[in-house]
C-alpha cells in the first residue's frame, strides 16, 4: 500500500514523524516534500499529493500544513480526490467509512504528533462501507463532473 505525503514549511518535522510512523506499519511512502524550512506554497504540495492519488500512483494521501485546510483545499481541487481535514480521530474514521475519503489532512499548528498518529490510525484502519453511503459518494462525484 502506497501513501503520498506532502507538506509545507510549517509541517516538515510532523511530516517526517508521521512518515516514519506509517513506514514502520509497512506502508510505502512517496514523499513529495518539502523538506526545507523556508517559506513555500502549500498548494503545490497539496496538488502533488492529490494527483498521485487520482492517477493511481498512491492508494491514499496525507498532506500537512499549518492548519491542514489550505493544503486540503489544493488536494481537493484534483478530480477524484475526496479530502478530510481532521483534528480528532472520530471524524477521520467516519470520513473513511461514510465518505470514501482518499486524502487526509491536518494541521501541524493545530494538533500534536501523538494526536496526528491517532488520526492516521483511525483513517488507515477503517474502510469504506459502501451500501447506503454509495448514493451520496456518487452525488459528490456528480458535482465534480458538472
Amino acid at each position: 500500500m502506497k501513501i503520498a505525503m506532502g507538506n509545507d514549511h510549517t509541517a516538515v518535522e510532523m511530516k517526517n514523524e508521521i512518515k516514519a510512523y506509517v513506514e514502520a506499519k509497512g506502508y510505502e511512502v512517496i514523499d513529495f516534500g518539502t523538506n526545507a524550512l523556508e517559506s513555500c506554497d502549500y498548494p503545490v504540495y497539496g496538488e502533488n499529493v492529490g494527483r498521485a492519488v487520482a492517477d493511481g500512483k498512491a492508494d491514499y494521501g496525507i498532506a500537512i500544513c499549518g492548519t491542514g485546510i489550505g493544503i486540503g483545499i489544493a488536494a481537493g481541487k484534483v478530480k477524484g480526490v475526496r479530502v478530510c481535514t481532521c483534528s480528532e480521530p472520530y471524524s477521520a474514521r467516519l470520513s473513511r467509512m461514510h465518505n470514501a475519503t482518499n486524502v487526509l489532512t491536518f494541521g501541524a499548528r493545530v494538533i500534536g504528533v501523538e494526536m496526528a498518529k491517532m488520526i492516521v490510525d483511525e483513517w488507515l484502519n477503517n474502510q469504506y462501507e459502501g451500501g447506503r453511503h454509495q448514493r451520496r459518494v456518487d452525488q459528490l462525484m456528480e458535482i465534480e463532473n458538472r
